[in-house]
């Protein structure tokens, strides 16, 4: 019996495993949350060519700028329209029903984005569109199949097309394995890609604002439970010195 439910696990598991080996892979992202321009141009990307579907509800416009290094006139210039204030949340115009209605889904907010999937997938993701005739914006996505977005960034990175693999299951039809560029954007291959790592910066930053913070306070907790740790085993020693 137990020989039994071990092989009907591994045949139920074998298609899954084979899916995920042919699956696309994820390219690395490589971000430095340390380079704050990286992190300004990011913002700028984002609010320029994704604020108006995606929102950043729980990020609010002067937390970034402090964060960031951007002074309240630059906020203002090139981050803050209609009637937003620097205290408000990162919210967007757009209703629900709108995005439903243009999209067929509602876009969703994109606060923690890379925490639920990963940088990486959000790297890969922008860069992942090919022409599709059958979607209704014309693009597919190789993470996001019938994915219901336009690509945004379309203009900058240019037309790319699939390119198929045949399958490692018998009879089964070709399967996606990657994308490549048949007409260039107003943008090279290298700097789409520098954009595109810089936006996922971004993204990677509002999902967790605290996070450098949180790594340069770990090191001196674990500095202190270093010493802590000595005094601790000197202490020990000295009460046990005499017991045999």
């Amino acid at each position: 019996m137990r020989k039994l439910i071990i092989a009907a696990t591994l045949m139920m598991l074998s298609p899954v495993a084979l899916l995920a080996a042919e699956g696309p892979r994820l390219e690395k992202a490589n971000i430095n949350l340390h380079d704050q321009a990286s992190l300004q141009r990011g913002a700028k990307y984002f609010v320029n060519y994704c604020f108006g579907c995606h929102s950043l509800q729980y990020m609010r416009y002067n937390r970034l700028a402090k964060d960031l290094g951007i002074d309240e006139i630059a906020l203002r210039e090139n981050l803050l329209f209609g009637d937003a204030k620097p205290g408000d949340l990162m919210t967007i115009a757009m209703r629900p029903d709108d995005g439903l209605k243009w999209f067929g889904v509602v876009p969703p907010d994109l606060t923690l984005v890379t925490r639920w999937r990963s940088p990486d997938w959000v790297y890969t993701y922008l860069k992942g569109f090919y022409l599709d005739g059958t979607r209704p914006y014309g693009v597919n996505n190789l993470l996001f199949p019938l994915v219901g977005m336009p690509h945004a960034l379309g203009d900058l990175q240019g037309a790319q097309e699939p390119v198929m693999a045949e399958s490692h299951v018998a009879g089964a039809q070709p399967v996606l394995e990657g994308v490549k560029l048949v007409k260039q954007g107003t943008l090279s291959p290298a700097e789409y890609d520098s954009m595109v790592r810089d936006i996922t910066a971004f993204l990677t930053y509002a999902g967790e604002p605290i996070q450098l913070e949180r790594q340069r306070l770990g090191f001196y907790v674990l500095l202190f439970l270093g010493v802590l740790f000595i005094f601790a085993y000197l202490m020990k020693k000295e009460f046990w010195k005499d017991v045999h």
